[in-house]
């Protein structure tokens, strides 16, 4: 089932249930992907990749928003921003957690052979690559500059 249908379907199950945090956060994906699929240069659909990476620009622009909310002491504007996030990670694979994500970078540097922050780019993009959705790019940052010092 592709993620658009499942966004339907969980939209229509929100609607039912007057829930509206969720039918806004649901309706923000559906934006995106339709916004995805008809610019200029775009296939015919969304690769999964496509979708996980549209799925974490949206969780991280909540997330930012939530933490300016936050230290101006708006909470009241941070809470519908944080349970949106909560929505949409439901349709992100699982994440890893930082010491799965620390041994599978350790691995990537110990078959390149990379050693000091000047192989970060490569390492990075490996790691990328290989981990995809399953971590946010900040937390692979941290760790592959943690491995490589």
């Amino acid at each position: 089932m592709s993620l658009e249908s499942k966004i339907m379907d969980h939209m229509k199950e929100a609607m039912k249930a007057k829930d509206t945090v969720a039918l806004e956060a649901l309706r923000a994906i559906k934006s995106a992907i339709i916004l995805a699929k008809t610019e200029a240069g775009a296939a015919d659909g969304l690769s999964e990749q496509d979708e996980i990476k549209m799925l974490q620009r949206l969780v991280k622009m909540r997330k930012d928003s939530a933490e300016i909310f936050t230290t101006q002491n708006r909470p009241d504007l941070a809470e519908p921003e944080l349970a949106q996030i909560a929505v949409i990670e439901k349709f992100l694979p699982a994440q890893l957690s930082e010491a799965e994500v620390e041994a599978i970078i350790g691995k990537i540097i110990a078959e390149t052979g990379a050693s000091g922050i000047a192989s970060m780019g490569k390492v990075m993009g490996l790691a990328t690559a290989q981990i995809g959705g399953q971590a946010e790019g900040k937390t692979i940052s941290t760790i592959v500059k943690k491995l490589l010092v």
